[in-house]
């Protein structure tokens, strides 16, 4: 490889394209499937002949998106024989030699949901609203979760090089085992509340959106750019949803998808949980609603035909960005956690082009500085909270930043970004056009 090579191309991703890809598509075709499920049932002679626009669809498609990514990622890219995995192949353990080890492994697992579950409980504000579901699958699932972890641990223990990891530690300090680690326990705290806070909110949104994009009616969209705009923008939402969510379900270590760390700094969790609820603040009512008298680009944009599209045309190019961001994390989305560092799609360009589509939409689709009273206070006020909302997405980047600086892959990446990132390109390309100052030439006596 030559130097300049080495020098264009970033450090190699720990997700390849093809992953997200592969999930991509294969959500696609199911949505398509939904959509013309009336057509399709009436030519197989099958069940009832409308949209599959149900809940039960829904999750169908998360399984099947699942499914493809996990394909892709064992037979294509053969995940499961990096050395990340810290597993052995070649030499299991007989059976008797692990099930110590294994069971206490379960009484930390199975304490593990029963902690997270007492939670749900507890905290009332899972069991209304659009969460019920979430919770009814959930529950639902409990019982096939504890009897297919048992044969998953004993199998994965045999083969593990170091067994005792964080979920060994904490069922070891229940059982009272004095080689416990208090540091893998809080390790073992952290990877959980991460996967407990975001699934439960992930399978709250996800029916919702998905119906909705099946009964979408294609007939009011054509040579409608508001229109056009708002069905791509809920598709790019529903495809961050899925994708997400598998990547919060998938933290395996067979799928070299296990989380290495979870976020140690309470300043990022306090970052990350502003940003969702119940503890959100940037909604209607909420400490940063930066939203008052306001209405959106659709409002002030009216009549003007070519601007509409223009504005359109950025508005799903910012949820794009935001939505390939996701695509290209593949089965290790997750906020809070190291699961191996990406360099494909988005990142390739930027250590955090989510966030910055993310801002920006908002910039462009509520317009804070146009306000419906003509108050130009209110218009200030709606300013300066959405800029403090972007604080805060600032704040949140410089958290992860430092949760991940530890590992030595992502500083080459960083490192890698900082000389050939877009903003590094942009501003060498400026240098290489401001002329440069003429040299004074020494005066010959």
């Amino acid at each position: 490889m030559s130097s300049d090579n080495v020098h264009t191309q970033p450090p190699t991703s720990a997700v390849s394209t093809g992953v997200g890809l592969s999930g991509l598509a294969t959500l696609l075709v199911w949505l398509t499937i939904c959509r013309t499920w009336p057509g399709l049932s009436e030519m197989l002679g099958l069940g009832p002949r409308q949209p599959m626009t149900g809940a039960i669809s829904a999750f169908v498609g998360l399984t099947l998106t699942g499914g493809a990514m996990v394909a892709w990622s064992l037979l294509v890219d053969k995940v499961h024989l990096r050395p990340s995995t810290g597993i052995d192949w070649n030499t299991p353990k007989p059976l008797n030699s692990v099930l110590s080890s294994a069971i206490t492994k379960l009484i930390g697992l199975w304490a593990t949901w029963i902690v997270i579950a007492a939670i749900y409980a507890m905290a009332r504000f899972y069991w209304s609203g659009r969460y019920l579901l979430a919770m009814d699958l959930l529950k639902f699932s409990a019982v096939f979760m504890v009897i297919l972890s048992i044969p998953y641990v004993l199998w994965i223990e045999s083969v593990l090089i170091k067994p005792r990891d964080s979920t060994w530690h904490f069922g070891a300090m229940i059982t009272r085992q004095a080689e416990f680690e208090w540091d893998e326990v809080w390790h073992h705290a952290r990877a959980w509340a991460v996967k407990g806070f975001f699934t439960a909110f992930m399978l709250s949104i996800l029916p919702y959106g998905f119906g909705q994009l099946v009964a979408l009616d294609f007939s009011n969209l054509w040579n409608n750019p508001i229109n056009i705009a708002k069905a791509l923008i809920a598709l790019m939402f529903v495809i961050d949803v899925y994708i997400g969510m598998v990547g919060y379900l998938l933290t395996m270590k067979p799928l070299d998808s296990h989380i290495r760390t979870a976020n140690p700094f309470l300043s990022g969790w306090l970052a990350a949980l502003l940003c969702y609820p119940p503890f959100i603040i940037m909604n209607t009512g909420g400490l940063l609603d930066y939203k008052i008298a306001t209405s959106d680009w659709t409002y002030w944009l009216a009549g003007n035909t070519p601007l509409l599209w223009v504005w359109a045309g950025l508005l799903v190019s910012l949820t794009w960005i935001y939505a390939w961001a996701t695509v290209a994390f593949g089965i290790r989305f997750s906020n809070l956690t190291d699961r191996g560092v990406i360099t494909v799609g988005p990142y390739r360009y930027s250590k955090h082009p989510a966030y910055i589509a993310k801002n920006l939409f908002w910039w462009c689709s509520v317009m804070p500085f146009l306000v419906t009273n003509g108050s130009w206070s209110d218009a200030v006020r709606n300013c300066f909270f959405l800029g403090l909302v972007n604080a805060i997405y600032f704040w949140r980047a410089k958290t992860e930043e430092a949760h991940l600086m530890p590992n030595p892959d992502y500083r080459r990446y960083a490192a890698w970004i900082s000389q050939n990132g877009l903003l590094a390109r942009a501003l060498r390309q400026r240098q290489s056009r401001t002329p440069a100052e003429p040299q004074m030439q020494p005066q010959t006596p």
